[in-house]
């Protein structure tokens, strides 16, 4: 394709996601300088029309992207838009005063859906990706004690065991040393063969009681809880009401199932990927883009975030946005360890 005609779908592209409008000949040569007619700009339109990637909406003569038109806009022409000061200084403060894995998540979530004013996805991080930050025990009674597995995506998971008789406060300072030796750092999956070690260091007396703690450890990390996707911003898909041929509800319906999301989530890497409408492997979301990222970081993404809107989507604003969250997530996740 020459890089006239690329010019011109970017051209048609830009003008149709702001003015939501079909474009004209006339319009891209007023427009944006090209140094080329209106009647050059009509040829070209018209291969452009007959490689699929314009459409005619209806007898207008103006011209509309189509899903394949969005795909090349994307793979060879956006380019990633520079951020406004007030969304860098949202992003860059969002995350103070986060109190917890929640409150981080929900604050992200919702800065994501304003900053793109689009529906945003936010996964929580995986604990099976995740590595071990601290293993903390805590004497709640002389005989019961809390085991509490703080990982580096700020998950923290929690058990509480009753023993049968006294736990010496000097055998909880000992054995936590000895946990956090042989565990932080590790991928939680691995914990098992770090631990199982351990028992040979203790008398006959005490292993026992070391076992116990151990095997308590090993299910916590060896668990495997529903992954968790939140959600913001769904309100602003009414803004683009007209974008869509049918209802919106099915849409939204979609949105609403957890197991729709997390595989919308599911094979996001740490480069950001764009789905264009036909693209999607959900029936009820073929009217719509999406694009992500993961966060964590470069070489273990812990969990993905992401926006969904229509296919007349701001993809370099989108991208740009979607990147500079991710980042700072996974940098707000690394400088908390």
């Amino acid at each position: 394709m020459s890089s006239r005609r690329l010019e011109i779908l970017r051209a048609i592209v830009d003008e149709y996601v702001t003015t939501q409008e079909p474009v004209g000949s006339k319009s891209i040569a007023d427009r944006h300088g090209l140094g080329i007619s209106p009647a050059t700009i009509r040829n070209e339109m018209a291969v452009l029309e007959e490689e699929g990637l314009i459409t005619h909406p209806h007898t207008s003569a103006g011209r509309i992207p189509t899903d394949l038109g969005y795909r090349v806009f994307v793979d060879k022409l956006a380019t990633v838009k520079p951020l406004s000061a007030p969304e860098r200084r949202a992003i860059e403060t969002f995350l103070e005063g986060a109190l917890d894995l929640d409150d981080v998540v929900m604050r992200t979530v919702r800065l994501l859906a304003d900053v793109t004013k689009q529906v945003a996805v936010v996964q929580y991080p995986s604990i099976v990706k995740s590595r071990v930050r601290h293993v903390e025990l805590v004497a709640l009674n002389t005989s019961r004690v809390m085991i509490v597995l703080i990982t580096d995506a700020g998950r923290i998971e929690q058990r509480v065991i009753e023993f049968s008789h006294d736990v010496p406060e000097n055998f909880l300072a000992n054995l936590r040393t000895q946990l956090n030796q042989a565990a932080v750092g590790q991928r939680l999956p691995d914990v098992a063969a770090r631990l199982l070690p351990l028992l040979d260091v203790y008398s006959s007396a005490d292993r026992r009681d070391v076992a116990t703690i151990i095997s308590t450890l090993t299910e916590m990390s060896m668990e495997k809880p529903e992954e968790k996707v939140v959600l913001a911003g769904t309100a602003n898909l009414a803004r683009f009401r007209e974008d869509f041929t049918a209802q919106i509800h099915p849409i939204l319906e979609a949105l609403e199932e957890q197991v729709v999301l997390l595989r919308l989530l599911g094979d996001v890497t740490d480069t950001v990927q764009v789905r264009i409408g036909h693209e999607q492997n959900e029936k009820n979301l073929r009217e719509t883009s999406l694009v992500t990222v993961g966060y964590g970081t470069e070489l273990n993404p812990l969990g993905a975030l992401g926006v969904i809107g229509p296919t007349r989507m701001d993809y370099a604003g989108s991208i740009a946005a979607v990147s500079a969250v991710a980042r700072y997530v996974g940098h707000y996740m690394s400088e908390s360890k």
